[in-house]
C-alpha cells in the first residue's frame, strides 16, 4: 500500500515526534514535584536514557509510549506501509527496552515503567501506583 503524503510531508511529520518532554512525561514530573519528590531527567549517562531518576529512591522510571514501545492497547497499531520496516523498528525497540531494564537493574536500579495509556486513562490511580513503587512499598516490577 502506498503512503498518502508526499515524501517531505512524511519527513515533517515524524520530525514532529517528540523524544522527550512530552505531554505525559512533563504531567507525571510535574505530579512527582508537587508531591516532593526530586528527579533527574534523561539521563544520558545511564542506560536508555531514562526518563525520570529518583537517585534518593534508587529508581527509575520509564514513560513508554504505546505506538512506539508496542504496549498491548488499541494505540500500539502497526502502519499500513512499509510494514516490513515498521515490525523491524519495533522489534529494536522491544529489545533495546528490555536490555536498557536488565542493564539498570545489574547496577542496582529499580525501574518501573509507565504506559501513555494508562496516564491519559487513569492518572490519579497510575501515580498513586507510582508514588508506593518509588517508597519502597509495591517491590514487583512492572
Amino acid at each position: 500500500m502506498a503512503d498518502n503524503l508526499t515524501p517531505e510531508k512524511r519527513s515533517w511529520n515524524m520530525s514532529q515526534i517528540r523524544g522527550k518532554d512530552t505531554s505525559v512525561e512533563v504531567k507525571v514530573r510535574s505530579f512527582l514535584f508537587r508531591q516532593g519528590f526530586r528527579f533527574r531527567k534523561n539521563v544520558s549517562s545511564l542506560p536508555g536514557k531514562p526518563d525520570i531518576v529518583l537517585p534518593k529512591y534508587k529508581t527509575i522510571i520509564f514513560i513508554h509510549g504505546c505506538f512506539w514501545h508496542r504496549h498491548n492497547c488499541s494505540r500500539a497499531t502497526t502502519p499500513k506501509t512499509k510494514v516490513e520496516y515498521w515490525t523491524q523498528k519495533f522489534e529494536r525497540n522491544i529489545a533495546n527496552d528490555k536490555k536498557h531494564i536488565d542493564e539498570l537493574t545489574s547496577l542496582g536500579w529499580r525501574v518501573m515503567v509507565i504506559w501513555e495509556c494508562e496516564i491519559n486513562k487513569n492518572f490519579e490511580t497510575t501515580m498513586q501506583r507510582t508514588i508506593e513503587y518509588i517508597l519502597g512499598s509495591n517491590q514487583t516490577e512492572r
